[in-house]
């Protein structure tokens, strides 16, 4: 550590014990500095920044950790920055929290900020599904909104995502602008609190009906196959986390009766004691469910994580196990269903459109241009898919997409994935590929290989925590681009797409050409067999992730096997070529 640094976080550290802080807080503080310069480094050497989520971070005290200084900061700030923005307006804001620890009493804290600076603050009761937060941003008509929530990160996390008007997380230039107004607050004392407690309204469980009515009037496609296959066994997890109501609701309201929930993970508890990390993607994270799948003989098992805008989907396979889907499975079935059903009722007229993010299977592509429906590519986060919705409004209809980090919307009424919805979707469409074909979803996906091409997806996530490891990640960064490999798995690497200087460039030429898009810190590489590499540093954890997507045809679902094992094994081959494993 250098001197300067080590100056700057010192006297950081000192301006909380000098400053409008609690005692508490104070006592921490002087604990790190008497005895642990290291985490008090981690602490203070940096404030918290928004990134692709909105503002995350590990609870504990300092400017880089949440706690109800760092939040009421970044509350305060985005409130200066709505004055801005609607000068003569009665600025009108929603608030939500998930089950994380803290969460309620930071959310508490934000309505408090936003109601004394004299806004109208609506305020869930209870931890609530943030799609839920930004369909009621749209349903009311609000300004903005804030949820409280880390997602899947860890439990020593929680966070901060800010919403704008249309009910998305925000975009260039809202979110540089709202970090510039709380940059500008220097001193708790510019933070204003205690007022106007009468203009916080409590929203409760009769706004949940608002939003699972619009979930099955805009969703819903097959209430017929619904009726006949009511009683197909669902398995579902909250993880603890907020989907605990809201989901079963909205199976319920689809029609489906037999849904088992997992008692041991319905217990709303931010500590998680049932998994070592909330998130269903990771197969470990869904064992509990899927051995309750066994144990009821479920047709399927789903998952939210404690947020509930991810779905974990698991499906029955023929030898009886359960095969946990990647979100790139889970979004090519989703998507295949809704655009199958609605070409059935004539639905289709051209304009229509999906969209996925430039890391996510290039097999929803192919599913859309099947059905003559464009396909947008968009930077990682869901802001940019609710961007794309936002630019097409009144000139074409979205359908549905997501991305593979196990995100899924279907229908416009929200702008954030919504696993709530998706969850209702995929049951739905389990029904729908049994009434009408005999089959289960998983068969219908291998069936959808056999038609598609076989896409087969992976993901590495390298983790380096702290100060240290954000400069390790830059410079993996800085050499990959100074350079990029030349062959993969012996196919000769055609063309570099570096996303952050928006530039395409073809090997073999030299010719580089302009990527529309907005700039973000990604490269990719695509090689000659059409396999795609991404690598891209997470904007939300102290992790870079390598994204894999390659494909081969599968003459016969009888083969899915043997091709499966050639993916899987050029896959491992491009792992070992970038000294991954």
């Amino acid at each position: 550590m250098t001197g300067n640094l080590e100056q700057s976080v010192l006297a950081k550290a000192q301006s909380w014990l000098d400053g409008d802080y609690d005692a508490d807080t104070k006592a921490q503080v002087k604990s790190l500095m008497e005895s642990d310069m290291k985490e008090l480094t981690e602490s203070f050497y940096k404030d918290l920044e928004f990134g692709t989520g909105g503002l995350r971070g590990i609870m504990g005290v300092g400017s880089n950790r949440m706690n109800i200084y760092t939040v009421g900061t970044a509350t305060q700030g985005l409130a200066n920055y709505l004055k801005k923005n609607f000068a003569g307006e009665q600025v009108r804001v929603a608030v939500a929290h998930d089950s994380r620890n803290n969460s309620r009493k930071f959310a508490e804290r934000v309505a408090d900020i936003f109601a004394s600076n004299g806004f109208q603050v609506y305020l869930f009761d209870a931890l609530r599904p943030v799609p839920e937060l930004s369909f009621t941003i749209r349903e009311l008509g609000l300004h903005s909104g804030v949820a409280i929530t880390a997602s899947h990160n860890p439990k020593e996390y929680n966070g901060y995502k800010a919403y704008w008007s249309d009910g998305a997380q925000v975009t260039p230039p809202h979110d540089t602008n709202i970090i510039d107004e709380v940059a500008k607050i220097t001193d708790n004392s510019q933070v204003l609190t205690g007022a106007n407690p009468e203009n916080i309204t409590i929203l409760d469980e009769e706004f949940d009906k608002r939003y699972v009515a619009r979930i099955k009037q805009d969703v819903q496609l097959s209430p017929e196959c619904v009726a006949k296959y009511k009683d197909m066994k669902i398995v579902y997890t909250p993880l603890h986390g907020a989907g605990v109501r809201l989901v079963p609701m909205a199976l319920k309201a689809f029609g489906f009766e037999n849904v088992f929930v997992v008692p041991e993970q319905a217990v709303i508890d931010g500590n998680f004691p049932t998994v070592d990390s909330p998130n269903p993607e990771e197969r470990k994270t869904m064992l509990q469910a899927m051995e309750w799948g066994r144990k009821e003989n479920a047709d399927l098992v789903l998952a939210t994580d404690p947020d509930s805008d991810r779905i974990g989907v698991a499906l029955r396979t023929g030898s009886g196990e359960y095969e946990l889907l990647n979100g790139n499975q889970t979004l090519a079935l989703l998507l295949s269903y809704q655009l199958t059903r609605l070409a059935e009722r004539g639905d289709l007229d051209g304009s229509q459109y999906a969209v996925k993010t430039i890391v996510t299977s290039q097999m929803a592509n192919a599913v859309a241009a099947h059905f003559g429906v464009k396909c947008y590519d968009c930077l990682t986060g869901f802001k940019y898919i609710a961007k794309i919705i936002r630019e097409n409004e009144g000139k074409a209809k979205f359908i549905g997409g997501g991305e593979e980090s196990f995100g899924y919307l279907a229908g416009d009424y929200v702008r954030d994935k919504d696993a709530v919805s998706a969850c209702a979707l995929a049951a739905e469409a389990a029904a729908w590929a049994k009434d009408t074909m005999g089959l289960t979803l998983y068969e219908w996906l291998q069936e959808l290989y056999v038609k598609y091409g076989f896409y087969r997806e992976s993901l590495v996530s390298v983790v380096r925590k702290g100060k240290e490891g954000a400069e390790e990640i830059q410079k993996m960064m800085i050499d990959f681009r100074a350079n990029p490999p030349k062959e993969l798995a012996g196919s000769e690497v055609l063309k570099v797409l570096d996303y952050k200087s928006l530039q395409e460039l073809n090997v073999r030429s030299g010719v580089r050409t302009p990527i529309e898009q907005d700039s973000s810190n990604v490269l990719q590489w695509i090689t000659a067999d059409g396999s795609i590499i991404s690598v891209r540093p997470s904007g939300t954890e102290p992790k870079i992730k390598f994204y894999f997507g390659v494909k081969e045809p599968l003459p016969s679902v009888e083969q899915f096997d043997e091709v499966l094992a050639k993916l899987d094994e050029k896959i491992e081959t491009i792992k070992r070529d970038l000294k991954l494993i």
